[in-house]
């Protein structure tokens, strides 16, 4: 199935809501009920899921928690990438990108193998190193653009001798009429001074925005700044929903805690 944009579109109206449930399953955070299971990560995350599928809207799963475990984590990622329900986004974060030839097998892999719907990417190294991403118009490609931590201001944040800052750059360079249509761009909640900037340059393409929750981002701002007509905005929330409670987190406390963020994001439809 392809998720396209009018896919998107209607989930979040159907639902009412924005949200994206990060899945960053840590080892060191989550329930202690689940560290005597052979599959942890696949276990708790399929827990995860079955609390907030009735609200999610997509589910971005970090990479990093299942590669750090070696083969039996990829079998785990494997296997939770079956459990994200048809009616949501599955997004792989991974923020790939690389020549050409590696591009692709990094593209055989998510999209195909995998069968993630949308990847993130950087764009560090240029146009040609995310072609092999961008000519697949049946899946989503995201682009980094602003991003929530501190360092943002190393690059990022930087402008050129015209005044323009890297992330505008960006910004432009990935918005042409072909690509809006399955490019999508990050850009973090705790930068809200900048997401309607982003919003006037990139009007009718998706923004997939982390940093509501855990990291202080303003859910009525982001609404405010980054909403456009085909509702255009995927909120992330991870540690939130995953770990209301710590080591002590529940499934009830799962489910309320994601309950919550829906009925704050209700309130815009």
């Amino acid at each position: 199935m392809h998720k396209n944009q009018p896919f998107l579109s209607e989930q979040i109206q159907r639902k009412k809501s924005f949200l994206c449930v990060g899945l960053d399953p840590d080892l060191e955070k989550i329930p202690d009920e689940y560290l005597n299971k052979e599959e942890p990560l696949l276990s708790f995350c399929k827990d995860v899921i079955d609390c907030t599928k009735h609200i999610a809207i997509a589910y971005k799963i970090n990479i990093a928690f299942f590669e750090a475990l070696g083969p039996n984590g990829w079998s785990q990622l494997e296997k939770l990438s079956k459990e994200i329900p048809e009616d949501c986004l599955f997004i792989a974060d991974a923020k790939r990108a690389d020549i050409g030839n590696t591009s692709k097998k990094y593209a055989e892999y998510f999209y195909d193998r995998l069968g993630a719907d949308a990847l993130t990417l950087h764009p560090y190294m240029g146009v040609d190193s995310l072609l092999p991403f961008l000519v697949r118009k049946d899946k989503w490609s995201i682009v980094l653009a602003l991003t929530s931590n501190p360092g943002a201001s190393d690059f990022e944040l930087q402008k050129s001798d015209q005044g323009e800052y890297f992330f505008e750059m960006v910004v432009k360079k990935f918005n042409s009429q072909e690509l809006q249509e399955h490019v999508m761009f990050v850009v973090g909640a705790t930068q809200s001074s900048y997401i309607e900037k982003i919003r006037l340059l990139a009007p009718n393409s998706f923004l997939l925005i982390p940093g509501v929750g855990e990291q202080g981002g303003s859910l009525e701002d982001t609404v405010k700044a980054g909403r456009n007509q085909t509702e255009g905005l995927i909120i992330n929330v991870g540690r939130k929903i995953m770990y209301p409670k710590g080591k002590i987190t529940k499934p009830d406390d799962i489910r309320a805690s994601a309950d919550e963020f829906h009925s704050q994001m209700k309130v815009y439809f």
